[in-house]
């Protein structure tokens, strides 16, 4: 039986257990629709999103609460509810475990499937924005990401429909991300969209893209206007940590900047570059970690939140993210402990994802 035949079944007879006058009566009849409901559908996570709605429904007490939980069911599957910013449909909210809304993010692992590697010294792993995505922008938005990398971000934008342009300052990383994203497009899989994907609809293909150039200086409306939009609804930065890895020769490298200040210099100019392109109300995040130099501990989250606090930004959200490994400290674990204990500090087991949004 299809889908649709399924939810026009259910709401029938959803409508139908309305009009019942008692209590008995309304749960006499969900009970039946239950069983019913089970043999026609199989097991899959819409079918159980409805199980468990049932559960709830015959635990209730009072008819009151009972027909208010029938009416709820009754919405969820005929009425779909967005926000203005996602396609999230918080009528089924209950379904949507499978994006984070706390403040502590403990992921295991990376993503690796489809083309995405960590093979590229500081690249972030894909869950970020990929829940990002799908927190702040709707199918056919723009993201803009000033610090590309190897493509992390854009490579999320094909695979959840949303239009991606990055800046990358080293030709040869944008080159080599790039044709990441050319192979990308060969193994976008339908099966990889989310569940707010309305209706399993067919996946448009959206522009995505790197940019050669420097971030603190670009034109990034003029680099829009090239793909024929005007504006970005998310910007999503991952620059480097300062010095803890050094990317390029290049000056113009925010991992060459000769101080903690400078670096913040560079950081507030693309800042600067990229506020007038993104919309009002819409979200800015940027990941990024502490440092430790000289035996003291550089809060560098902290200073990037306040530089960018200078701008006309709310602060919404500071994320925790863990990491155990890094390509810097594989397979120094207990020489990395050895130095704590030496020097009095903690060993970095996490970085913060800091979301704003714009006034």
């Amino acid at each position: 039986m299809s889908n649709d035949a399924k939810l026009q079944i259910l709401t029938t007879e959803l409508d139908r257990i309305l009009t019942k006058g008692s209590l008995e009566d309304v749960k006499r009849n969900v009970t039946h629709l239950k069983d019913t409901f089970r043999k026609i559908a199989p097991a899959n996570g819409e079918d159980s999103y409805i199980l468990n709605e049932f559960k709830q429904i015959l635990e209730t007490q009072t008819l009151e609460r009972t027909k208010y939980y029938v009416k709820r069911l009754r919405k969820s599957l005929s009425e779909i509810k967005t926000g203005k910013i996602n396609d999230l449909n918080l009528n089924r909210w209950k379904q949507l475990d499978h994006i984070i809304t706390d403040s502590l993010w403990v992921l295991d692992k990376r993503d690796r499937s489809g083309v995405h590697n960590g093979s590229y010294w500081g690249n972030f792993i894909p869950q970020i924005p990929h829940q990002l995505m799908l927190r702040y922008t709707k199918k056919g938005d723009w993201v803009v990401d000033p610090f590309a990398g190897s493509g992390t971000t854009l490579l999320e934008c094909q695979r959840l429909g949303r239009n991606g342009l990055g800046v990358e300052l080293q030709p040869e990383i944008a080159s080599k991300a790039n044709e990441l994203l050319k192979k990308g497009w060969h193994n976008v899989d339908e099966d990889l969209f989310s569940q707010e994907s309305s209706n399993n609809e067919h996946h448009e293909r959206v522009t995505t893209t790197i940019e050669v150039g420097d971030s603190t200086e670009i034109d990034f409306a003029k680099l829009l206007k090239k793909y024929g939009a005007k504006s970005a609804q998310l910007l999503i930065l991952h620059p480097p940590y300062h010095d803890i890895i050094k990317f390029s020769e290049n000056p113009k490298d925010l991992s060459n900047a000769k101080s903690t200040d400078a670096f913040l210099e560079m950081f507030g100019k693309v800042i600067d570059k990229t506020y007038p392109i993104l919309d009002k109300k819409r979200y800015l995040a940027v990941v990024i970690g502490d440092k430790y130099s000289g035996g003291e501990w550089i809060p560098l989250g902290f200073r990037v939140m306040d530089e960018i606090l200078k701008r006309k930004f709310l602060l919404k959200s500071i994320v925790i993210k863990n990491f155990d490994e890094t390509r810097g400290k594989m397979n120094q674990k207990e020489l990395w402990r050895y130095r704590a204990l030496v020097g009095g500090f903690y060993v970095f087991k996490h970085e913060y994802i800091l979301v704003f949004q714009k006034r």
